[in-house]
């Protein structure tokens, strides 16, 4: 055991110092990002190489119903065979023992990768942009709300109650006073990310009542996917410690903004190291144009995985801090593609489409892929808007269904995410979507009852 701990990542090692480790979780992420998995005695994760779970946590809608996606074998439910990234291995500080996390990755029978598990998805297409010389660097911004505990899914969502017995204030983006009401959960989170060997690149209040943002540092996409997919249960397991939930609905409350998971993207020549987005001379190259045009031109498609339920279209709405459109600009976060100020070596291009209710590594995956396919048609973009995009009309779908429609017919973007996810993906979310068609609302209650 001793020698085992020895191989652990720095973080994991310093957080067992003098300690002695008594489970370990195995954990993968299925469609939505939740964490399925086994947790086992340190003593047996030491002896084994790898573990079982069946396929069927691929099929599982987000309210534990299945979509037929099984294929011509049939709903048999075959192991997959899920072996550990040791690098991945950190700590769950919130829990009673001391224990750690290992993401898995998932193959079949044949030991290759499950096309569907989303990490592989995400390595997929990084496979494709190593292939071609180069290395996609990615800077994730999670946002999220702190909402008081809410024990009746019939009762409208609330912010929490802060520090002062007050319920955090609206409209006080970028307060420190504001970011002082949650001070308890943010040292949680912080305690909770120094163990865990994550660095935080900042924490700012939003515009939401009881809205926070966290910035990631920039670095590979399948760490920073790991790291945003461990995120949200550690700030889960925070905000539990002190009476409320942290919740990453895309729109949890009306009238409030959203919550968006922006993608920062810039490209690395593997031989040189440097930004492909800038010539020598510090002007824009031509790759830096065709990786906007692939977002405007394939994003809507990809809007089914970055924008994945019924509530993440109410996140597009005019004047409420998310775009609803596919313009781009420079400095201009009205547009949903925008390129920030910055260096010639660090330029990027910066999604601003999806939304924190995103799976990280497929929305993460989707993104990369839509800027891939423009760089391999090396098409020029729309030009550059200028002034408030919120005063053109929304050139993206408005609900899901619309949206997978979309998706569905992509077959470029298929053939980059990978034809078979593409196929079980969207059969899960066509079920869960007629899941949802089938609930009555308040809403129709209230205005279709008595009027129609």
């Amino acid at each position: 055991m001793a020698d085992w701990i020895k191989t652990l990542p720095d973080a994991a090692q310093a957080y067992l110092e003098g300690k002695r480790l008594d489970e370990v979780e195995c954990i993968i992420s299925d469609l939505p990002g939740i964490a399925r998995g086994k947790a086992v005695p340190a003593s047996k994760f030491a002896r084994q190489d790898h573990f079982y779970l069946p396929d069927s946590i691929f099929y599982q809608t987000i309210t534990g119903d299945w979509g037929e996606a099984a294929g011509d074998e049939g709903f048999t439910e075959k192991d997959m065979v899920l072996k550990p990234d040791m690098s991945t291995a950190t700590a769950a500080p919130w829990t009673g023992d001391w224990t750690l996390q290992v993401i898995h990755d998932a193959y079949d029978r044949n030991d290759k990768p499950v096309e569907f598990s989303p990490r592989n998805v995400l390595k997929r297409v990084v496979q494709l942009y190593h292939d071609k010389g180069w290395e996609p660097v990615v800077a994730p911004e999670m946002e999220f709300f702190l909402v008081a505990r809410n024990l009746n899914p019939a009762h409208a969502i609330e912010p929490m109650i802060g520090r002062s017995g007050r319920p955090a204030a609206a409209r006080q983006a970028y307060s420190m006073t504001a970011v002082d009401e949650f001070g308890p959960v943010i040292d949680d989170i912080y305690d909770f990310a120094e163990a865990q060997g994550f660095e935080i690149d900042g924490i700012t209040q939003e515009g939401g009542a009881g809205q926070l943002e966290i910035n990631l540092l920039h670095g590979d996409p399948v760490k920073l996917a790991d790291e945003v997919f461990f995120f949200k249960r550690l700030i889960r397991e925070s905000a539990m410690r002190h009476n409320c939930y942290a919740t990453f609905m895309a729109k949890p409350i009306e009238d409030e903004p959203g919550s968006a998971m922006h993608i920062h993207h810039s490209i690395l020549d593997i031989k040189t190291g440097k930004n492909i987005f800038s010539n020598e001379d510090g002007s824009e190259t031509p790759a830096f144009m065709h990786f906007i045009a692939g977002l405007q031109n394939h994003m809507p498609s990809a809007l089914a995985v970055i924008a994945p339920y019924v509530n993440s279209y109410r996140r597009y709405v005019k004047d409420h801090a998310a775009p609803i459109n596919l313009e781009w600009g420079r400095d201009n976060r009205t547009t949903g593609i925008r390129v920030p100020l910055s260096s010639p070596s660090a330029r990027r291009v910066e999604n601003r489409l999806a939304g924190m209710d995103c799976n990280p590594y497929l929305a993460i995956a989707a993104s990369l892929a839509c800027g891939y396919l423009g760089m391999a048609e090396a098409k020029a973009p729309a030009e550059e808007f200028k002034g408030d995009a919120y005063d053109g009309d929304g050139d993206i779908p408005r609900v899901l269904g619309d949206a997978l429609d979309m998706f569905e017919a992509a077959k470029d973007l298929h053939a980059i995410l990978g034809p078979e996810f593409a196929r079980v993906y969207g059969i899960v979310k066509r079920a869960e979507y007629d899941e949802f068609l089938q609930v009555i609302s308040p809403w129709e209650r209230e205005h279709l009852l008595l009027n129609v």
